[in-house]
């Protein structure tokens, strides 16, 4: 990939705005690309331990293997989200990104590239810190639900979040394209893939939502919240 076509794809990047022409020019030079088609993994952490990646476009999967050797889905990351080594330290982990939409394309950046950057640049520093600091909220945010809602509610907040971002309106309903199975629905809300189920089935039953292997109709959305 070019420069020019580098620079197209970062320019307009939330992490990145903050820097004039000639630092974003500079940010080319370091900057690989990755694209993905659906079902394809782009990142695994034992592989590329040493890169930071921002998502420029589609959405992803992170996906963490436990202790046991499943596949936990940990989390969901659309355009301009971080992943990889995002923390700048040197963590062990035990997981990969997969595509989930028809086309991703991410950026990623040598860990130490990446740092000399940021310490040459102090807006990008502080730009960088706020979306670690997002990314913490969300976290936090998530284990919140852990403790004061249950299962139900978890389940109708995460479509109800879902359906904001994702959603098309039509006729009265919102339409979701279905990239999740209720495995990892389950794994992003601390659930069971039964408990999932039958909870999807009850919202079914009571005409809130109907939904198939490739999409979600929420008729109700009220209901969830």
């Amino acid at each position: 990939m070019n420069l020019e076509t580098k620079y197209w794809h970062l320019h307009n990047h939330k992490l990145f705005n903050v820097l004039n022409s000639a630092e974003l020019k500079e940010i080319c030079l370091i900057t690989n690309f990755k694209t993905a088609k659906k079902g394809e993994i782009i990142y695994f952490s034992h592989d590329e331990s040493n890169r930071v990646y921002t998502l420029k476009r589609g959405t992803i999967k992170i996906v963490e293997i436990d202790e046991k050797g499943n596949e936990v889905v940990k989390d969901i990351l659309q355009t301009g989200d971080l992943f990889g080594q995002f923390t700048l330290t040197n963590q062990a982990l035990d997981e990969y990104a997969v595509a989930v939409s028809d086309y991703v394309t991410c950026c990623s950046f040598k860990l130490d590239d990446f740092e000399r950057v940021i310490e040459r640049n102090p807006a990008l520093a502080l730009q960088y810190t706020k979306w670690i600091g997002f990314r913490l909220k969300r976290m936090e945010n998530r284990y919140a639900n852990l403790v004061f809602k249950d299962v139900r509610a978890r389940l109708n907040g995460f479509l109800a979040d879902w359906a904001s971002k994702e959603g098309t309106n039509h006729a009265h309903e919102i339409i979701l394209k279905n990239y999740l199975t209720h495995q990892d629905i389950a794994s992003l809300i601390c659930s069971t893939r039964q408990t999932v189920t039958q909870l999807f089935n009850e919202l079914k039953e009571k005409n809130i939502l109907d939904y198939s292997r490739t999409e979600i109709i929420i008729k109700n959305l009220a209901a969830l919240n």
